[in-house]
């Protein structure tokens, strides 16, 4: 078996959708997720600039781990920072270090774009995805607090 990390393509965005559906499932939110495969293509993939860009891990043909981020083009250091908006493996995947492999690859995409840092959110009750990141030498930032209005 050889893992393969690389850029999503077009072809992906029926495997990436079911991925997103499976993170939905995982962080409580399938209720209100409205995403299908034709958005996925559309917004990543056919949209000029996309909405997003996605980094994947694949085995044997199978998508196994996904990481969609997106740039912040100003910051207060006039370079840009990448936003992290998703990390998923998929459950019987973990532990193989999938995850750290998808985010080695965003931090270089990071370096090669002159990006300050990047940035994410993680829930709470998410105590292994804490873990992991700790791990991998993120550090809390509580500077800031998140808000969002609901329009």
């Amino acid at each position: 078996m050889h893992m393969v990390i690389r850029k999503a393509r077009k072809e992906d965005s029926e495997a990436l959708w079911a991925l997103m559906k499976e993170l939905a499932i995982f962080e409580k939110y399938i209720d209100s997720y409205a995403i299908t495969p034709d958005i996925v293509r559309e917004s990543g993939f056919q949209k000029e600039p996309p909405d997003f860009y996605c980094i994947v891990a694949q085995e044997n043909d199978i998508i196994l781990g996904m990481l969609v981020y997106y740039y912040l083009p100003y910051t207060a250091q006039n370079r840009p920072a990448i936003y992290m908006k998703e990390l998923f493996v998929r459950e019987g995947h973990r532990g193989r270090g999938i995850g750290k492999q998808l985010m080695d690859t965003l931090k270089t995409e990071a370096k090669a774009n002159n990006c300050t840092q990047i940035k994410w959110t993680v829930a709470p009750w998410n105590e292994s995805g804490i873990r992991f990141y700790k791990r991998l030498g993120a550090r809390e930032n509580t500077d800031w607090l998140n808000f969002e209005w609901g329009v």
